[in-house]
């Protein structure tokens, strides 16, 4: 149960980046649709766990350092070969967005040169990599439940202040911008990108334990988890939309509410958001040329980090904007080459 929970913990924190723990995501793709973006969260929480646990499994079934086995293992020669080649376009890019994203982070918290910022999630995002696995697992688990107490807190806080009924909360949510057009669309959206970032990790992560139902259960565990933070923070963002809207940061603008203190916790919850999927995603995306135990790892994280640093030169809103905008259409070929796996050996994958 131990190592299920690490696995799970692990999978939130890649999968909870900037976006998602500013609060700005669940705006857009559930609080914005009022009462039937709850219902959203629920399809969001299944799908999650399901998925989950198929990726953990299977990467516990081939007993994988990288996703490009289990790519190929889904999709077979050719399908796996643009699946790979998604996945591993959108592992690197994710990483780049976070790093952009500490650069603003500290810029907005300190009035620091973002380039000075950006430099400092790329080297404690180095320094990570250069641990075995099962430390990096850790790492990443370790500050999950840390930034799910800080919005807790600012759930209750929330409740306990709330001024608008229901109905006027419901009302006010039609006329925030939406991700998408339908609410249901914009679910499985959210939870097609969301995986497309994490499938890889999630992958290796199974690949870590042998029993295949501790690393299912991992899988089931992370997807609930992400489920339950995706409805707390949206019940957070639907009782407050009179204070978060038009707010680039909302769970922010809240914590700062409370008190200053609690503001900068909230602060260090983003930065620690951010580098958690940095270090998910860059780690997913160098063992897919170099294995870790190579000599050449450590050469080419250094050289990989300078990359990353070097393009998130191009702006945090600019990346977002353009690497978000495709995940969730690439997340779903995923899906369906996942679900069509699943059908064909449900012994295997079930």
């Amino acid at each position: 149960m131990k190592k299920s929970m690490q696995i799970g913990g692990a999978f939130v924190g890649m999968v909870v980046g900037a976006g998602f723990a500013s609060g700005q995501e669940i705006l857009q793709f559930f609080t914005s649709f009022g009462l039937k973006g709850f219902i959203g969260a629920i399809i969001a929480t299944i799908a999650f766990a399901l998925l989950g646990m198929t990726l953990a499994q299977l990467g516990s079934d081939l007993q994988t350092t990288s996703h490009k086995d289990v790519m190929y293992y889904i999709g077979g020669r050719y399908i796996g070969f643009v699946l790979d080649l998604l996945i591993t376009f959108i592992l690197f890019g994710v990483a780049v967005v976070m790093f952009a994203g500490a650069g603003s982070t500290f810029q907005q918290m300190f009035g620091m040169d973002p380039r000075i910022g950006s430099v400092i999630m790329v080297v404690a995002t180095i320094f990570t990599l250069f641990l075995n696995v099962k430390n990096i697992i850790n790492v990443i688990a370790l500050l999950t439940p840390y930034f799910m107490v800080i919005i807790f807190v600012i759930l209750i806080y929330s409740l306990f202040t709330m001024e608008l009924s229901i109905s006027q909360a419901n009302e006010l949510a039609q006329i925030q911008s939406s991700a998408a057009s339908n609410w249901i669309v914009s679910a499985l959206l959210y939870v097609s990108y969301n995986l497309a970032t994490g499938a890889a990790m999630l992958i290796v992560l199974g690949g870590t334990v042998k029993k295949r139902k501790v690393a299912g259960i991992g899988g089931v565990f992370g997807g609930v988890m992400l489920g339950v933070l995706i409805i707390l923070i949206n019940l957070t963002m639907f009782v407050k939309l009179d204070v978060i809207a038009e707010v680039d940061m909302p769970t922010l603008e809240l914590a700062n509410n409370i008190h200053p203190v609690v503001g900068l916790l909230m602060a260090f919850a983003l930065l620690g958001m951010m580098y958690n999927t940095a270090v998910g995603m860059f780690f997913a995306f160098t063992v897919r040329f170099v294995a870790p135990e190579s000599k050449k790892f450590k050469p080419t994280v250094i050289f990989v980090g300078l990359l990353g640093f070097f393009a998130s030169l191009v702006g945090f809103t600019t990346l977002v904007g353009k690497v978000y905008s495709t995940m969730g259409y690439l997340g779903f070929a995923l899906i369906i080459a996942i679900i069509i796996a699943w059908i064909r050996q449900p012994k295997r994958l079930a």
